[in-house]
């Protein structure tokens, strides 16, 4: 079983909801199994719920996130990750000069689909903004899921 956690600031917008999604869409895939998917964030206010319109975004999808609690990364964390995807290219970055180690398994969840983006934080917008945080979150999750598929297979074999 491989396990991804994906990372962004505060831990109640981009990241629980890129989790729900991605969730959805393994389970949707047998070949996936019981892949662990979890979220974390690197500056939190710990135990902090969703957003309002994080939840009310996936709920309309059918997605349920109102068991989610914000946590901050730390070590023992990431190192019970095969990969971590971040939101931003500070946090990858951040993530790799405070543990080298996880060089390779840390990439910045647009590398996905080719491209170096950041995905902008809806935090404090309108609700579009945030529909249109799912939607683009969705779109690389769902078109890159053979490529997460080989990610995860990869890496996992490597840390058995």
């Amino acid at each position: 079983m491989a396990s991804i956690l994906i990372v962004c600031t505060a831990n109640v917008c981009r990241s629980p909801m890129a989790e729900g999604l991605l969730r959805t869409i393994l389970q949707e895939q047998p070949r996936f199994g019981d892949w662990k998917v979890e979220s974390a964030g690197t500056w939190v206010y710990e135990g902090q719920p969703a957003s309002s319109r994080t939840l009310k975004v996936l709920r309309e999808r059918g997605i349920d996130m109102s068991h989610h609690r914000a946590r901050g990364i730390n070590k023992e964390l990431l190192q019970a990750f095969d990969l971590v995807f971040t939101m931003e290219k500070g946090h990858k970055e951040a993530l790799l000069s405070e543990f080298p180690e996880l060089a390779g398994r840390v990439f910045l969840i647009s590398e996905l689909v080719g491209s170096n983006k950041d995905i902008i934080d809806p935090m404090g917008g309108e609700l579009a903004d945030y529909e249109d945080t799912a939607r683009e979150l969705w779109k690389i999750l769902n078109t890159s899921k053979d490529r997460i598929y080989e990610m995860g297979y990869r890496i996992g074999k490597l840390n058995s």
